[in-house]
């Protein structure tokens, strides 16, 4: 059986009405709406690693940041600002970073987890978190995955989203509004709160998590989708050769081994006009799983 091959995370990134791409050469590129300058990624250099604040679709949560992660291990981000969530500034050491609805996490290269912005849900209470390798945002809660393989998380669990803590053998985590994805070194995927028929999947290699709908990237380079379907976001079954997805609100992106990139779902600020990006071909590594 051959092994398949995946884009490190972090290439691309979905917000809520936005889109960006980090290309082979440090810069980056966006699309979307840029109401609080969250497309203003024009200037950025060294850049390795992008993330999108991502958040639920209602009449208040318009606003969005961008967050990217140099290779030197320092943060910048731009967009809206109004709890904080875009002071990232004296941040160092860093290996990995997300977005969440008004808030930043980032992972330091010790294990230890960095936040700013919005805590009032308890969703940046990460202080006491050891050993983390990556995290995720969703609106009212984050996602800590361990070096051992657990997930640990923090904030509003009102749909379950935080029923992690028997979770085993993982290797990435996503979380949307209402729930959480886990993805296994099997290929399969595990899921706390609403997240349609995910946990029915087999053989995946990486996982997205929007607001309410979730993606999946499968072995053969095709992309699964399940839940919400309101603005066409999860029709994304004719994509082929995908090797990295992301999840936004209300909108799904792929990144080709090519390095070009497909959309699905709501296109209303510009967010799916990315036909025309050429990120450059990535470094692919191939899949821990599926054994």
């Amino acid at each position: 059986m051959s092994i398949p091959i995946v884009a490190p995370a972090g290439i691309i990134a979905a917000g809520r009405r936005h889109s960006v791409g980090c290309r082979s050469d440090g810069t980056v590129v966006a699309v979307g709406h840029d109401g609080a300058g969250e497309c203003q990624v024009s200037r950025w250099r060294e850049v390795v690693a992008v993330a999108a604040g991502n958040v639920h679709a209602h009449a208040n949560t318009g606003r969005s940041h961008t967050v990217g992660l140099r290779a030197d291990g320092t943060v910048i981000a731009v967009g809206w600002n109004g709890n904080g969530q875009c002071e990232v500034g004296l941040w160092t050491k860093l290996q990995a970073v997300a977005a969440g609805w008004r808030y930043t996490l980032g992972v330091r290269s010790d294990g230890t987890v960095l936040a700013t912005g919005r805590n009032r849900e308890g969703q940046s209470e990460v202080t006491g978190w050891r050993d983390i390798v990556t995290v995720a945002c969703g609106d009212w809660h984050s996602v800590g995955l361990t070096g051992i393989g657990t997930a640990v998380g923090t904030g509003i669990s009102r749909f379950g989203q935080l029923k992690v803590a028997h979770w085993r053998e993982l290797v990435a985590v996503a979380a949307g509004t209402r729930h959480t994805l886990g993805l296994t070194t099997t290929g399969r995927v595990l899921a706390a709160g609403p997240a349609g028929e995910a946990e029915t999947w087999q053989d995946i290699t990486q996982i997205a998590a929007g607001s309410y709908h979730s993606v999946g990237l499968d072995r053969t380079g095709r992309v699964r989708a399940t839940g919400s379907n309101s603005h066409g976001q999860c029709e994304t079954g004719t994509w082929r050769d995908i090797v990295a997805v992301a999840a936004g609100a209300l909108h799904t992106l792929g990144l080709r081994a090519d390095g070009s990139v497909v959309a699905a779902g709501d296109n209303s600020c510009g967010q799916g006009n990315v036909a025309s990006w050429e990120l450059g071909r990535t470094v692919l590594a191939p899949a821990v799983h599926p054994r």
